[in-house]
């Protein structure tokens, strides 16, 4: 399963509280697709392979558009 305990803290904590029953799975995916802008939802199902097939860009590279591009960018630099 998910083994990155040191730089994962907080999405070690999430499963493991999942795991013990703690918080219900559907409640932290609808969490989850509530904060995921509707582009990273689709990235996300794009890279699990559970897009429809119609579904999905033939066309698309896997690098991000203009607008993520410039909203990751660090104008300190």
């Amino acid at each position: 399963m998910f083994n990155h305990r040191k730089t994962r803290e907080y999405t070690c904590m999430l499963l493991d509280m999942l795991d013990n029953g703690e918080i219900d799975g559907k409640a932290v995916a609808e969490m989850c697709l509530a904060y995921m802008s509707e582009d990273e939802v689709k990235d996300m199902c794009r890279s699990n392979d559970i897009l429809p097939e119609d579904e999905d860009d033939e066309d698309y590279d896997g690098q991000p558009d203009e607008a993520q591009e410039w909203a990751d960018f660090d104008p300190e630099c």
